[in-house]
């Protein structure tokens, strides 16, 4: 489990020739994923976004939008894309049950899908992890955010910059563009996970690909009083 930084001096950090190898495959993967997806808002979010990657970061796509399963299922087999398997997640009570749809027996990448409306702090988040479109990817772009270790990510052409959130909620929100409220909230469920030792949430669901993926998520809500 990644541990967060309570507090660190800002540094910056110059990327390896192996680095910028790693970055592109993982940006390759991310792309071909958008592409067959097709959609306005599937974006690319996390440390592949950002360019501070390492063997394990995961290519994280996220639809911000709910819309039917079998949609993206159907694409992604029209595509070639084999799923591996499915996970209903809802973190707290209060959040936005999500399904994560997984194109690799090792989890690596992702495609996670809102079964109601995201609120507010749940669509800033992915500012604050960082995010990007298809086309800013087309572009090489990069762009600043958090990582899990509670690090302001700031790229630079060689590298990047990298600076702590905890104490510095305020300056992050304002230089990310979003609320307070998401660094706060991030900064505490980190933090708090990190004290207790433990990533437990409401609803975590494992479902293969060749079960009955709807009425499964139907039941596992209900049984917990949650209708969407």
């Amino acid at each position: 489990m990644v541990k967060p930084i309570k507090y660190v001096d800002e540094r910056i950090v110059i990327y390896s020739q192996d680095h910028w190898n790693l970055f592109k495959e993982k940006r390759k993967k991310a792309i071909k994923i958008l592409q067959c997806l097709n959609m306005d808002y599937a974006i690319l979010h996390g440390s592949v976004a950002r360019g501070d990657v390492n063997l394990d970061s995961d290519v994280e796509i996220a639809i911000t939008q709910p819309i039917p399963i079998y949609e993206i299922i159907t694409k992604l087999e029209f595509s070639g894309f084999e799923i591996h398997h499915f996970e209903l997640v809802m973190a707290t009570p209060k959040t936005t049950p999500k399904l994560y749809i997984y194109l690799d027996e090792f989890e690596e990448q992702v495609i996670t899908i809102p079964l109601r409306k995201l609120s507010r702090i749940e669509e800033e988040f992915y500012k604050f992890s960082g995010c990007l479109t298809l086309q800013e990817l087309l572009q090489d772009k990069r762009v600043p955010g958090v990582n899990k270790k509670l690090l302001l990510i700031i790229p630079i052409e060689n590298g990047h910059i990298e600076k702590s959130v905890i104490g510095n909620e305020i300056e992050v929100a304002k230089y990310l563009g979003i609320s307070p409220d998401v660094v706060y909230e991030r900064v505490q469920m980190l933090t708090r996970r990190d004290e207790i030792g433990r990533t437990g949430v409401f609803i975590r669901k494992k479902i293969h690909s060749n079960e009955p993926i709807e009425e499964i998520i139907i039941r596992e809500l209900e049984k917990r009083g949650i209708k969407l």
